[in-house]
């Protein structure tokens, strides 16, 4: 009974000695998954703070190129931004200081009017000058924008433009549409090249139909026949680099190239006669034998036929009227 009783507290002793070994090693493998755990977890976020740095400054660094990128497009498709400080519906035009040198796009355009016949060039005219181009048009033919842009003025000026529409384009330019009979937009109206804008006509201070065109930079004119060709019914290039040194002798050639028979001193019946508007009229070789007559009152086809020592169906031809057109006091036909 002693010898068991022995025996029984040592194997009593033994088991309680592996359990709490056991305990132990499991402790131990707990603290140290545990440590590792702990250990682990800092070192991983500190991990991915430092991963995400790099990341946040190249995301910073791609809104800037973006950023950059936009306002690059913004000015390259329209740098009447940096040009006008501001916008206003009075002035036709304002001049400003001119850039030395300025890259005007003239992709994209369209013809004001599919019309060849240029009757007043740009230049010295009348002791003025004439700050633009005389197109022969008709009474009520379309006048369209020359570039895509937004009108800035719908005015109508009697002893001046007549009814007249400005529109600053995207490229830098101003253009100005003079004489026309009606108006087809309205100001603060964005419109695309080739959108017409008003029908042909002979408003204001004009002595027959016609289309005044000006192009404008800075409120300054320049001469349209360094951009538009409108005997080939074109421009003159995809971009015109304005250079200030060099302006007066280029807009020379272009009047050569591109004006009324070469010449830039002469001007023909039928072209307006206003100050503000531009430069040098040359005779156009169909009109060299036109003139024009002026309507009175009670006067009818027939009166002015024999007035003017034509017949009517010469009349009716050369203005394209019928023999029934009602005639009204102030209109101006033309007649060999």
């Amino acid at each position: 009974m002693h010898i068991f009783s022995i025996n029984y507290y040592l194997c009593t002793d033994f088991l309680q000695f592996e359990h709490y070994n056991r305990m132990n090693i499991n402790i131990k493998k707990f603290i140290f998954f545990a440590f590792t755990a702990l250990a682990a977890t800092p070192a991983t976020a500190q991990d991915l703070l430092a991963k995400q740095a790099p990341i946040d400054r190249k995301m910073k660094a791609v809104d800037s190129i973006v950023l950059n990128k936009l306002i690059i497009e913004e000015e390259r498709y329209n740098p009447s931004t940096d040009l006008y400080e501001d916008w206003n519906n009075v002035y036709a035009h304002r001049e400003t200081a001119l850039p030395d040198s300025f890259r005007i796009d003239l992709r994209g355009f369209c013809m004001p009017t599919p019309s060849r016949v240029v009757t007043s060039n740009f230049g010295a005219r009348w002791g003025r000058q004439h700050k633009g181009l005389d197109i022969k048009v008709y009474v009520g033919d379309t006048i369209r924008a020359a570039f895509s842009g937004k009108i800035r003025i719908v005015k109508y000026e009697p002893k001046g433009y007549g009814k007249y529409v400005v529109i600053r384009h995207h490229n830098g330019l101003e253009t100005i549409y003079g004489h026309m009979s009606k108006h087809l937009v309205v100001e603060n109206q964005e419109v695309k090249a080739g959108d017409p804008i008003g029908l042909g006509g002979n408003t204001g201070r004009s002595t027959g139909s016609h289309l005044h065109f000006e192009t404008r930079l800075c409120g300054v004119a320049l001469n349209p026949a360094l951009m538009f060709d409108f005997h080939n019914q074109d421009v003159t290039g995809d971009f015109y680099n304005f250079r200030r040194n060099r302006y007066a002798a280029e807009s020379a050639q272009a009047t050569r190239l591109r004006g009324v028979n070469g010449s830039s001193n002469s001007s023909v019946s039928g072209d307006d006669e206003d100050s503000d508007l531009a430069v040098t009229a040359p005779k156009a070789s169909y009109a060299k034998a036109s003139r024009y007559h002026k309507v009175k009152k009670g006067e009818t086809l027939q009166s002015i036929a024999r007035k003017c020592h034509t017949t009517v169906d010469a009349l009716c031809k050369a203005n394209r009227i019928s023999k029934t057109k009602r005639l009204m006091p102030g209109q101006i036909l033309k007649y060999n």
